[in-house]
């Protein structure tokens, strides 16, 4: 049952650990866009913008949505590249979820709260982010990879 005392994991688990994972999904879909010659800004959060550095934008309302925007995708544009571009988010989001789970089994770091409330985001974001449907006007990570499997064209500068 929720109680009053377990507001302050609420505001930890939304307005800390969420963030951090939104974070590490973006830096997945950029660190694959840029391996491959992509140019990509990173947008945490919804509103205006509050902090500009390079290509990270933190809007007002960090802690609800992001997304990167691509400028270019890459430069050869093969399929292969861009799913692990779209995929990247999910991909990392795993690894971090790996990783964690390893250093708790090798007894490198104890499980905590932060630990278990960041796994847990984390396997919300790949759930989401992978299950194909369409927001708007952009696709999620999944059906643009679906899309992608089946040649069929979309908005070419869709957000993730």
């Amino acid at each position: 049952m929720f109680e009053f005392n377990d507001l302050w994991k609420f505001f930890f688990a939304f307005f800390l650990v969420l963030p951090l994972v939104t974070i590490v999904h973006q830096l997945g879909h950029m660190f694959f866009a840029h391996i491959f010659g992509g140019r990509v800004n990173m947008h945490i959060g919804s509103g205006k913008i509050l902090i500009k550095v390079g290509p990270l934008h933190i809007r007002r309302l960090y802690f609800y949505d992001g997304w990167c925007e691509f400028i270019t995708l890459t430069k050869r544009g093969l399929k292969w590249q861009l799913i692990l571009i779209y995929a990247g988010g999910s991909i990392f989001n795993i690894g971090s979820i790996l990783i964690l789970n390893g250093l708790i089994f090798f007894r490198e770091i104890d499980p905590n709260i932060f630990l278990y409330q960041f796994v847990y985001f984390s396997f919300y974001f790949v759930f989401f982010s992978l299950f194909p449907v369409w927001h708007g006007e952009n696709p999620s990570d999944g059906m643009a990879v679906w899309n992608l499997i089946r040649n069929k064209a979309f908005n070419n500068n869709p957000k993730m």
